[in-house]
This record gives structure tokens, C-alpha cells and sequence, in this order.
């Protein structure tokens, strides 16, 4: 039997517990910016995606208005970083809510690196790196969407299979309900059946 929730009369706080708890996992973008003063920000998002293939979107959803999302909204540029499984306490502190004045990666003693193309620094110690210019915003409730252009790529050697980013190298974190995360776990692979081979046909 199904327990039935109507978000139009669960309380606001609940219902986002809940969808929290059931879209899972959800992978993490540590997004690096910089303020209109020169102030560094790091800061996890567990709801990111890729947008569009062709020119390179990535999205990010700021829940409220923080931060990061002025530091973007002014200077129109940000990093993704990959949120690796060994850096997890370091990209939970980064959540914390320090004030603009404070840059995370001082007061979590997250190593910065320069930037290709984009101004806000790059996350040392992460495997791989998204540099982004802001395409647009899409204000929903209480919430933006932030789309950025990914314009330069960079992902450590030692992550590289054959050129290709390798996953059990990666080890990427992810979100899942309440305070829990999860990790890489077993990787299965599967290709997808085309319609010609599809049985029967």
C-alpha cells in the first residue's frame, strides 16, 4: 500500500525532505565564484544536471539567494567542481553559511589553483573542473536555476583511462535524503538496444 502526499498541504520543509529522500542519488556540483570585491566562494549543490550537449550547458539550482548566486549574477562566471568522495568533510563545511566576506576555501582550508578561462580559481584537489560562463537564470518559487556555458575543461591525468574520464578514479560523492551521502558503490555496464535489434524485430 502507498502512503499518498499532496504538496499542497505538506508543509513546505517536509515535502522538500521528501524529494530529497527520493531523487537519489544526486551528484554534486562544488561550485567556486568570486564576488564583485575579489571575495573567493565554494559551495555544494546536490540539484545539478547537464542542461543541453550542444554548446555545453550545465545546470546548477540555488535554493534562496546566496552568495554564490550574486557573485554569479554580477560577474557572470563560475566553476564546477567535481566533489570527489575523499574531499566529503571539506565539501560539507563549504555549506556552512559564513558570511560574504568570508571566503569558504580560507575557512575550510580548501586549496585553490588558477583558472584557464575564468576568473573564480578552480578547487586543487578536485579530479576535474567545469569553467562556465552564465548563459542565463530561471527564477522558480523560491529557487534560480543557473545555466552556465562550460567553456574549458580540465581533468587530472591521473583520472584518464585511454583519454576518457574513468569513474572508478573519479569517485564521485553524491547526496542522498536527510544528512546521508553515498558513494560509487558497484558500477554495472549495459548498452542500449536500438530499435533494429530489438527482439523480434
Amino acid at each position: 500500500m502507498r502512503v499518498d502526499f499532496d504538496p499542497r498541504s505538506t508543509a513546505g520543509p517536509d515535502f522538500y525532505r521528501l524529494l530529497t529522500a527520493t531523487v537519489v542519488p544526486r551528484p554534486i556540483a562544488w561550485v567556486s565564484t568570486v564576488s564583485a570585491v575579489g571575495v573567493d566562494n565554494l559551495a555544494p549543490h546536490s540539484f545539478f544536471t547537464v542542461a543541453c550537449a550542444s554548446p555545453p550547458i550545465v545546470q546548477f539550482t540555488s535554493v534562496g539567494r546566496k552568495d554564490h548566486l550574486r557573485n554569479v549574477e554580477q560577474t557572470r562566471e563560475f566553476v564546477v567542481n567535481l566533489a570527489p568522495e575523499w574531499l566529503q568533510r571539506e565539501i560539507n563545511a563549504t555549506a556552512t553559511d559564513f558570511p560574504p566576506e568570508v571566503s569558504e576555501f580560507d575557512a575550510v582550508g580548501v586549496r585553490r589553483e588558477r583558472s584557464a578561462v575564468v576568473t573564480p580559481p578552480r578547487v586543487a584537489d578536485s579530479p576535474a573542473a567545469l569553467e562556465c560562463r552564465l548563459h542565463s537564470t530561471l527564477r522558480l518559487g523560491d529557487s534560480t536555476v543557473v545555466f552556465g556555458e562550460v567553456v574549458h575543461a580540465a581533468v587530472e591525468e591521473s583520472v584518464l583511462a585511454q583519454g576518457h574520464p574513468e569513474i572508478s578514479l573519479l569517485r564521485p560523492i553524491a547526496r542522498l535524503g536527510k544528512d546521508e551521502w553515498g558513494t560509487l558503490g558497484e558500477v554495472t555496464s549495459l548498452r542500449r538496444i536500438r530499435y533494429a535489434d530489438w527482439p523480434g524485430e
